[in-house]
């Protein structure tokens, strides 16, 4: 993801910093040797980067990065010097053979991506498992994630989603593997390319239909940041009908199948819990009226369960 531009002078690190200053990084924090370090860069604004992150990048011995020249400017910003060598999709192998040689000797390494938490739709999978399976550690160092960024403010339910990814991009596969997803109950956020994502949002309608709650995220943290709501039929008229939210880095997100349902009955349940609790002291009527105020849901439904419940002790 592109960089917002902001003055170079806002440096968290200072330039004259010397070797013994990367040293005090190091005792100021656990710092086992020979670890693999996988670093969350911003997916936009630099000043969401951690300042752990940041001393993480100084101390270690080499960054991977996806894009070298790209992760260039965000070490430059920051005046980091570490030296820096690529790790993409197409020589992944390459670079895991760098990396162990590197904690073969006691040396630490950070694996950042062009933007946001390594692997989530980044290369570093397989350095990663290479890594532990020769019994080095690896030191998560948290921070932006873009489908973590959407989820939360999206307005939609979080206590259970699923990411999937970027969706195939040809038109046949992209539709089955939709379908595949039209009756999870779980919200469900993805990725998409400007150049998709009208076909991808048209993809969507179709398979989860036009009236489906979702949210469409665009730019998030940059300075055209966009985030609309909607039914998918409005989303997709929107997106198709203005060029602007076509383009940038995007998250789509889709409420589940059938959640009102799901939502009802999980408060039905806690309703059915209190009113057992009530009943064991209070006669059905009382007990409903008590049931009404700590569940919301309505006095009728709640006495005649009472009745019920008392009719089954």
């Amino acid at each position: 993801m592109s960089q917002s531009s902001e003055a170079s002078g806002e440096s968290s690190i200072d330039q004259t910093e010397e070797p013994q200053a990367i040293d005090d990084i190091r005792r100021s924090q656990h710092w086992p040797p020979s670890s693999l370090y996988v670093v969350a860069t911003p997916i936009g604004n630099r000043h969401d980067i951690s300042s752990r992150a940041l001393q993480v990048l100084q101390a270690v011995d080499l960054i991977a990065a996806e894009d070298t020249r790209h992760s260039s400017v965000l070490t430059g910003h920051f005046t980091i010097d570490t030296p820096m060598i690529a790790c993409h999709d197409h020589n992944e192998a390459a670079a895991c053979k760098t990396v162990l040689e590197r904690l073969a000797t006691g040396q630490c390494v950070a694996l950042i991506s062009d933007a946001g938490t390594p692997l989530i739709s980044d290369p570093g999978y397989r350095i990663v498992k290479t890594v532990r399976e020769n019994g080095y550690q690896v030191v998560p160092v948290p921070g932006a994630c873009a489908l973590i960024c959407a989820l939360s403010a999206s307005g939609l339910p979080t206590d259970r989603f699923s990411f999937e990814g970027f969706l195939p991009a040809k038109s046949e596969a992209r539709q089955k593997r939709l379908q595949s997803l039209a009756d999870a109950y779980r919200t469900l956020v993805f990725y998409e390319a400007p150049h998709r994502i009208v076909a991808t949002l048209q993809a969507m309608e179709l398979a989860f239909g036009g009236g489906r709650e979702a949210v469409f995220a665009r730019e998030l943290t940059k300075r055209y940041e966009t985030i609309m709501d909607g039914t998918l039929a409005q989303l997709a008229e929107r997106v198709a009908a203005d060029r602007n939210q076509q383009r940038g880095e995007m998250v789509i997100l889709v409420r589940g199948a059938g959640a009102d349902e799901e939502e009802k009955s999980a408060l039905e349940q806690e309703a059915e819990r209190v009113l057992k609790i009530l009943l064991a002291d209070l006669p059905a009527k009382q007990a409903a009226t008590l049931a009404v105020q700590l569940t919301g849901l309505k006095k009728n439904y709640l006495y005649q369960r009472a009745i019920e419940l008392s009719s089954q002790s």
